[in-house]
């Protein structure tokens, strides 16, 4: 009797300690595939951008923002968008700055004109992380549009144009998100097809 007894709780408790394993295992599956879903890499200018690299790390390797990295040089604004974060940063490609007034970015690029470069550049720049799902919501909650206040202290309104979310600045120019959450290491990213200003 104490025998069988003997048996029937070591059965248990082998029982026990195999479901105990099973839910680790299950349970250490389902984090690896959230991490998985958490590290995919998205294309941005023809190379892969890493979400274990920061901001700029990830945005000197893109052909299509060679123009911006320049300008964060120029402005100093590199050892920034390096550090923790996070940010939120609508990219501008260089087809982009493209579109602006002839000689507008070459002006902005000489060493007397580094606060109003910097003005430009912080206003493409929201502290925290946003992705798209948040600026949708917040876009829905405010009936349409939503208000961002830039790194610059600037304003930037958010709406919806079909399912693409557009910005608009403080002179009323529109630019529209082309390419959405490209996570970073210390935030993530919104690549954009027009520059937006400040009121300068």
């Amino acid at each position: 009797m104490k025998i069988s007894k003997s048996i029937t709780v070591v059965t248990l408790a082998f029982t026990l300690a195999l479901g105990t394993t099973a839910f680790a295992q299950d349970g250490s599956m389902k984090k690896m595939k959230k991490e998985k879903m958490m590290i995919q890499t998205k294309m941005v200018g023809g190379a892969e951008m890493y979400p274990t690299k920061n901001i700029i790390e990830n945005a000197v390797n893109s052909k299509d923002h060679t123009t911006l990295v320049a300008a964060v040089k120029a402005a100093g604004l590199v050892e920034t968008l390096q550090g923790e974060g996070p940010f939120t940063v609508f990219a501008p490609t260089n087809a982009a700055f493209d579109k602006l007034p002839k000689g507008t970015v070459e002006t902005l690029l000489k060493p007397e004109n580094k606060e109003k470069l910097q003005a430009v550049l912080t206003y493409h720049v929201v502290a925290g992380k946003v992705s798209s799902m948040d600026l949708v919501k917040m876009i829905k909650d405010g009936k349409g549009k939503a208000e961002l206040t830039t790194v610059n202290g600037g304003k930037l309104t958010a709406m919806l144009k079909g399912k693409k979310v557009q910005l608009k600045d403080a002179a009323g120019n529109i630019s529209t998100v082309t390419i959405a959450d490209v996570n970073q290491s210390n935030g993530i990213i919104h690549v954009v097809d027009t520059v937006v200003l400040p009121g300068m």
